[in-house]
């Protein structure tokens, strides 16, 4: 298992690991997970050398903020009240971030494995790491073909990275299997959004929120997965605004909504579905934009007919009464904005879910003006930028289609290389994983991703790891999944570097280097540079800054739905950041869309690539589409041997697997561990108490976890947090089952029974399952 182990407990609880004696401050091979600003002799209150203004490092909206800087550390942080969408606003995971760049656990230098060593690993000169690693990719695809090398990337990466790793993967190892770690995020919402309306991004900006009259957030924990999102929620209920949320758990922005639907999880397109045949029944349509702006409305018209509220009722678990006053408050809404999140998406019918909503918004014709709009809530950092520009298994730069012959013949004439010597489109990440499992991939490479806690059913991933011939984890701490590697080579956090990341409205921002890696530690994007050049294969990646590589990005995605051929870092750095798509050359006949770019899409007289002129929606005649969205139900129902829902989600306090959150001492403190929660209701047909131990078991694998006997659920379903890793894992859970179109995994919805059991041996410190 290659020393793998869970290092979320306090250090007393951890197995030794090596600590050279050293002084306070300096960072200490593999340390706790947990630091405190004391542990460090750093204090928020020190007076800075600089203030550094930048964006936070971890969720999709991205909101500004200023570092302070003292003798090459982060020492705190300062708001930056001018950056129009956080105003100065930061949630517990913003405050405290500044205290993982001076943590002991941060990697200085590369490390091979060693089953010898009491971690796992020993030291290695960096220039040895890349030279193993290059004569590992050079062997196995000479061996096993190019294919048999693939790459895992990641959301969070800024785009120039994420550009890099495209090119990389296409030009430099003309590998097809690169995939990322948006795979386990937007790309339900991605793919429903180019079915809907030919281009992905959200509609319209966060401030038209404050112009609606009802809004509807579905399946989005707001207040404690995008915080400051709850601020313009209120902000429009204080404007008169009705909220309406739907989601199996009250969570925190439900519990001052307006209208609360606990939908019964997986259920989703039948609840819009019924929404939408209200609406017709009604006519609470606008017969007008449906006739001018869309294609396709008599197919879903007929479809939705049998979606009466009894039956919508029946099946979603939702009261008859509560799912017409949903719809009629949308249906008679003169403005209105309709959010979503992974609640929808996260289902083997994701992009069935993601239509079902786009569906109620195209009826209204609410869409493409102020205070009227639709958006998705983006999870990563990059989550915008990442899935635009080439790392996706289908993908090239400025969303274009790997497997599109026009599309390849532009980028390689950019690239300076044929056509013909781009790859084809390859497979998505838990593919990747299968193919690795039965020896079709021999190699991978892994930046700025954990599957191992990340990815559904990963005791599989673990087998599936442990079978490559060769593996290479880049990244600053050691992960979960980097324990797995035979080289993990030491990279960059966000503000090591710059570059630029586009955040949850369509915003491109600037991310500002305020201090140098430690150690030898590199700069992602150098690593990589590195590998190309120890290949012998460096033609193409010889950058030498994120801006020459944002500069070439601009001109691969001129012409491209996500066109940034308009954008440059002095223009976000004046306007507070510039919308895409935004065009170098203003076409003939097409408005100014203004220096902040297209700030908001699908407004009328609006010009695109796709349409050019004819309409505002992104495809040839510029028409939106209704997509018919039949129900089908969970891939994993609940039945007598497993009789509960379990779903997943997130903490205020964590982010993702928590490599990074789970480091920082205040908010390992706001929750320590994960918990299962349970109504009372359940709670009490088992015997569990508040805090009992209690084991949730499905068909691969089972946690033991103690319980939080809480009303804010159904009763037919628990909840599990997924940010941890080994044995209090949820994802040992899940099902791996995916959407047949976006191929992202079920984790909103799996079959499992739950227990009270005994506490687990040593539970202090929960080790990973033995392999």
């Amino acid at each position: 298992m290659n020393g793998s182990k869970d290092t979320s407990g306090s250090a007393a609880a951890r197995p030794a690991l090596p600590t050279p004696e050293l002084d306070l401050g300096v960072i200490r091979e593999f340390g706790p997970h947990r630091a405190y600003a004391s542990d460090l002799r750093v204090d928020s209150g020190v007076e800075p050398d600089k203030l550094v203004k930048t964006h936070c490092c971890f969720c999709g909206q991205q909101c500004g903020m200023q570092l302070k800087v003292k003798d090459n550390t982060i020492v705190g942080i300062e708001p930056w009240y001018e950056f129009p969408f956080n105003r100065g606003m930061l949630c517990p995971k913003g405050v405290k971030r500044y205290l993982q760049q001076a943590h002991p656990d941060r990697l200085l230098s590369a490390y091979e494995k060693d089953p010898a060593a009491p971690s796992g690993f020993r030291r290695l000169a960096y220039e040895d790491g890349i030279r193993r690693v290059a004569d590992a990719i050079e062997r196995i695809q000479r061996e096993h073909g190019r294919d048999a090398f693939a790459l895992l990337s990641g959301a969070s990466l800024t785009t120039e990275k994420t550009y890099l790793m495209g090119k990389f993967a296409h030009m430099c190892l003309r590998t097809a299997n690169i995939d990322y770690n948006g795979r386990l995020c937007m790309v339900s919402a991605a793919a429903g959004n180019k079915k809907a309306f030919g281009v992905d991004r959200a509609a319209n900006p966060w401030s038209d929120i404050l112009g609606s009259e009802v809004i509807v957030v579905a399946g989005a924990n707001v207040a404690e997965c995008a915080p400051i999102t709850t601020d313009y929620l209120w902000q429009a209920r204080e404007h008169g605004a009705k909220i309406i949320v739907v989601d199996p758990r009250i969570t925190p922005i439900a519990r001052t909504c307006d209208l609360f639907l606990p939908v019964k999880p997986g259920r989703d397109a039948a609840l819009f579905n019924g929404i939408l045949q209200l609406m017709i029944e009604n006519d609470w349509l606008d017969h007008d934009f449906i006739r001018q702006h869309t294609v396709g409305f008599d197919a879903v018209a007929e479809l939705v007919r049998e979606w009466t509220p009894r039956r919508t009722a029946e099946v979603t678990g939702i009261a008859e009464k509560t799912i017409r006053q949903a719809a009629e408050w949308w249906g008679t809404a003169k403005t209105s904005f309709l959010l979503h999140a992974r609640g929808i998406e996260h289902h083997s019918h994701g992009v069935q879910n993601v239509l079902s909503t786009i569906n109620i918004v195209l009826a209204s014709g609410r869409i493409g003006r102020p205070g009227s709009g639709y958006a998705t809530i983006t999870g990563q950092a990059n989550g915008q930028g990442g899935r635009e520009h080439g790392q996706k298994c289908d993908q090239l730069p400025g969303g274009r289609d790997l497997g599109n012959p026009e599309h390849r013949a532009y980028v390689a004439s950019v690239w300076g290389m044929s056509p013909d010597d781009l790859p084809r489109p390859g497979v998505d990440a838990y593919e990747i994983m299968r193919k690795a499992h039965a020896g079709e991939i021999r190699g991978l490479l892994s930046i700025c991703f954990n599957p191992v806690v990340s990815l559904p059913d990963n005791n599989f991933v673990r087998a599936a790891l442990e079978k490559l011939d060769f593996f290479v984890a880049i990244d600053f701490f050691m992960s979960e999944t980097a324990r797995y590697a035979d080289i993990v080579l030491p990279g960059s956090l966000q503000e090591e570097d710059e570059g630029t990341v586009t955040q949850v409205e369509g915003r491109i921002v600037r991310i500002h280097k305020a201090v140098d890696c430690p150690g030898e530690a590199r700069q992602d994007w150098r690593i990589i540079q590195d590998i190309a050049k120890a290949l012998g294969r460096e033609r193409g990646l010889t950058f030498e800054s994120p801006r020459e590589m944002f500069d070439e990005l601009r001109i691969a995605s001129k012409g491209g739905v996500c066109d940034y051929s308009g954008v440059t870092y002095e223009r976000i750095e004046e306007n507070f950041g510039v919308f895409w798509p935004c065009r170098s050359e203003t076409p003939e006949g097409a408005p100014d869309p203004g220096p902040q770019g297209t700030v908001r899409l699908f407004e009328p007289g609006s010009w695109n690539p796709v349409a050019k002129g004819s309409g505002p929606f992104y495809f040839p005649d510029g028409k939106a589409r209704f997509n018919p969205t039949p129900y089908v139900g969970p891939a994993e129902d609940v039945d007598d041997a497993y009789p509960v829902i379990l779903t997943t989600g997130r903490v205020v306090s964590q982010f993702l697997s928590g490599n990074q959150t789970r480091r920082i001492g205040p908010l390992v403190d706001h929750c320590p561990e994960p918990r299962v929660e349970i109504h009372p209701r359940l709670a009490g047909q088992l015997g569990i108490a508040e805090g009992d131990w209690t084991q949730v078991e499905s068909r691969r694998g089972s946690v033991t976890l103690r319980a939080s006997v809480v009303k804010t659920i159904r009763p037919d379903t628990v909840f599990v947090p997924y940010h941890w890793g080994g044995r209090k894992s949820a994802n040992q859970l899940t099902i791996s089952a995916q959407d047949p179109i976006s191929k992202i995994p079920e984790y909103k919805v799996c079959a499992v029974r739950v227990s009270k059991a005994d506490a687990p041996p040593n539970h202090a410190m929960i080790l990973e399952p033995q392999q």
